[in-house]
């Protein structure tokens, strides 16, 4: 089979991928798409700890040319950003909206016609970016955008709190996971992001998306056809832990593994009064990260240069 076949349309057969779909669905009635498990009957209009209810609200669908390499290429990369989030992360840049809710409910057959409208004006692949909250939604217009002929690469694009259990719907569907690991400890992801064991939860779901798509590979131009992207987001005073979850990917995920070693980090939101994070990293903070990266031997990826 050619690496540029999106895996979710072996699934069309049989209405497998519609099936997969309604499985994800039954978990709204309860909600525990991600490890808050926060109980909200989502199908009756509730909303979850993440302010989501039953329908998906985007902010944007845009081409987009500033993500990582092998994801934007040459065309930009189709993004469908989500509205709300299922973290509370003190700093977040696009707090509007993950935190405030800005964006537009939509159906199930708009989301649909928004990654057609993708495929038409020439992205590589569809972005879903923050799509934890409503994954049984995107599930189930992907499958009505397969049968009017979408053929790009599904991009999951995460904030990494996720449940193994949840990860392993995906199978098959998803064809390149780009999580971050925002933390190395439970203690940080419950201080900065609100969310309880971050770590714990966030390195059992990347273990299980390596094992779904292996290290990233790509076509001839270099463009992402499959695989696992990891984003490290360099915090101030090391409260990211970077360099432990450097060690990490290299001996428990793989020391092949594709790391984006992000250093744009600045104060926003809440964090403007919270120290460390109240602000940027410095040059030296970076640079112990960075040459973390390259005594544990991950090699492949990309750094940044501080602003």
């Amino acid at each position: 089979m050619s690496l540029t076949y999106p895996s979710y349309l072996k699934l069309l057969e049989g209405e497998r991928l519609k099936a997969r779909a309604r499985e994800a669905l039954e978990l709204l009635r309860s909600c525990s798409l991600c490890p808050r498990r926060c109980g909200a009957d989502r199908t009756r209009g509730e909303l979850g700890e993440c302010r989501a209810g039953l329908r998906p609200a985007v902010s944007s669908c845009n081409e987009h040319h500033g993500e990582e390499p092998p994801i934007s290429g040459l065309r930009g990369s189709g993004t469908i950003f989500l509205t709300n989030c299922n973290m509370k992360c003190i700093y977040c840049q696009n707090y509007p909206i993950s935190q405030l809710g800005h964006g537009n409910e939509v159906s199930e057959v708009e989301m649909a016609e928004m990654m057609l409208s993708l495929q038409r004006r020439g992205c590589h692949n569809v972005n879903f970016v923050t799509p934890t909250h409503y994954m049984p939604q995107i599930l189930a217009a992907l499958a009505l955008a397969a049968e009017e002929g979408l053929t790009l690469p599904v991009v999951y694009n995460t904030g990494g709190y996720e449940l193994v259990e949840v990860v392993e719907l995906l199978e098959g569907i998803v064809d390149i996971y780009m999580p971050d690991m925002r933390y190395a400890s439970d203690e940080a992801g419950l201080k900065y992001s609100g969310v309880p064991l971050y770590a714990t939860h966030n390195r059992q779901a990347v273990r299980e998306m390596h094992r779904q798509v292996g290290d990233l590979q790509v076509d001839e131009l270099g463009v992402a056809l499959r695989g696992l992207v990891i984003r490290l987001l360099v915090l101030p005073d090391s409260v990211s832990g970077t360099e432990e979850t450097l060690e990490f990917i290299a001996k428990e995920i793989s020391s092949k593994s594709y790391i984006s070693l992000m250093a744009q980090y600045f104060p926003a939101h809440e964090a403007t009064g919270v120290p460390p994070l109240n602000r940027r990293i410095t040059r030296e903070e970076y640079r112990r990260a960075f040459r973390k990266m390259q005594e544990v031997g991950l090699d492949r990826g990309w750094a940044q240069r501080l602003p």
